[in-house]
């Protein structure tokens, strides 16, 4: 983090300072929300959390190294104390790009493979200049301001992944950092419960990145989603496409090896240079395009890219994280999260990584669909059954249900349970030498803890 005082923190976020013995102490590392993750010389956030409360932390936080913390009242400790944390921390995030010597924000958005996206973008883009990139998936309101807390004097590409929940999300993101280079991968249905319409309430909400650009910036948008390029008069700046099918950075000659990884032909302008990813799934070539059309945006070469692209690797876990067990079963984890395309995605890799061995899909409900989601449940199961798969877990509720009924109507020896242990419980007893098995779910039905599980080595009942 760029180093700011107690005292300059306050005037930026418009807070007073209580028991700060030493204004003036500097903060020079990032910004924490986590008190475990607190280095010397840090910034404490204390946000009320889902079971607790950070200020409960303030003083351990401080005990840690930490300068001071940021905070909604007096905690016993130097603070900078404002009305509402959550709203400093945006304003903080800004004064601190504002410090830095003018780095080139990138913000990229999509209803499905943002992060996996954003990894492969900052693995390439690394090789033109220094570059900070958003951690995990921390792409909201209170993980945005955390990535830019990471960014320093030396930092000159900023990655930033922006979710939206709603109209308005992204428009508030971009007002706290202003992007140079607006990246939008596809209009999917993923949160599509919580926008208040369909697919166009959706692209309303995702376009408002490329409003944000300025008219010397760079529009990146995917020519093989209408919806997507439907943005294209919304913006000032300069439009570049990407694609599969089309664009002006594309994928030709696809194939898949027998592990489920592709290769193809990146091509732009007449340039061509051959790519072998070393991720699991076609759905990464889009992906991949995506992450050219930036690089070359910004002025990479196409070899430089193809090159960065082949050695890029998954960084964030719960992605297509593929286990080889001593015992010949794979396991396929990809639990971190869920909607209708990233499942069908998934499905899709599932049978090419199988390539005619058994196959299991673990899978958990989708949450935060609304009204369509009975609707999207019951197309999941007969894509179930048209994916040929062999064992189907549906694990969850009533909109697992439909998942099994509509998978059993299609053939696919399918099986209900009510949650993630008695997945685990069934998956022990039931998995064979040569199984290949897949594992997803949205966030919020635990998958994550099974596919751990599963993938280690002498994983048992219990």
């Amino acid at each position: 983090m760029v180093p700011m005082t107690l005292h300059e923190i306050a005037q930026a976020v418009g807070g007073a300072l209580h028991d700060a013995v030493d204004p003036v102490a500097v903060v020079d590392r990032p910004g924490v929300i986590d008190s475990r993750l607190v280095e010397p010389g840090a910034l404490f956030i204390a946000l009320p959390g889902e079971h607790t409360d950070g200020h409960r932390f303030a003083e351990a936080a401080v005990r840690a190294g930490a300068t001071g913390v940021l905070a909604a009242r007096p905690v016993g400790v130097p603070a900078i104390v404002v009305a509402d944390v959550q709203a400093a921390m945006g304003a903080l995030a800004r004064a601190v790009l504002d410090r830095l010597k003018a780095p080139t924000v990138i913000g990229l958005t999509g209803s499905a493979g943002k992060t996996s996206t954003k990894d492969l973008l900052a693995q390439v883009l690394e090789t033109i200049d220094t570059t900070v990139a958003t951690p995990l998936s921390y792409n909201g309101e209170i993980g945005l301001p955390l990535t830019v807390f990471r960014a320093d004097e030396d930092t000159r590409l900023l990655v930033l992944e922006m979710g939206a929940r709603g109209a308005g999300h992204i428009k508030y993101l971009t007002g706290i950092v202003p992007p140079k280079v607006g990246l939008v991968l596809n209009v999917g249905t993923a949160h599509v419960g919580e926008f208040g319409g369909g697919k166009e309430s959706i692209a309303a909400a995702k376009g408002e990145l490329v409003e944000a650009l300025p008219a010397d910036g760079l529009a990146v948008l995917n020519a093989d989603d209408p919806y997507v390029m439907s943005m294209a008069p919304r913006t000032v700046a300069p439009v570049l496409t990407f694609g599969v099918k089309t664009g002006d950075v594309r994928a030709c000659g696809i194939e898949l090896d027998a592990a489920g990884r592709p290769s193809f032909t990146l091509t732009y302008r007449g340039q061509s240079a051959p790519v072998k990813l070393g991720l699991h799934g076609a759905h990464h070539v889009s992906n991949a395009t995506a992450a050219a059309a930036v690089a070359v945006g910004l002025g990479a070469s196409l070899r430089q890219t193809a090159d960065a692209l082949a050695g890029a690797r998954q960084l964030t876990p719960g992605r297509m994280d593929i286990t080889d067990r001593p015992d010949g079963v794979t396991v396929i984890d990809d639990a971190f999260n869920a909607n209708p395309e990233s499942m069908a995605a998934a499905l899709a890799a599932l049978t090419a990584i199988a390539g005619g061995r058994r196959t299991v899909a673990v899978l958990g409900e989708m949450r935060e669909l609304g009204a369509q989601s009975g609707d999207h449940h019951a197309r999941l199961g007969r894509l179930v059954a048209d994916s040929g798969i062999h064992h189907l877990i549906a694990v969850g509720d009533q909109d697992a249900a439909l998942v099994h009924a509509t998978a059993a109507e299609g053939g696919v020896n399918a099986t209900l349970v009510p949650d993630r242990d008695a997945a685990l419980d069934l998956l022990l007893a039931y998995l064979k030498p040569g199984d290949v098995v897949l594992v997803k779910g949205s966030h919020s039905t635990g998958l994550e803890e099974t596919a751990l599980h599963l993938a280690e080595p002498d994983a048992t009942r219990g």
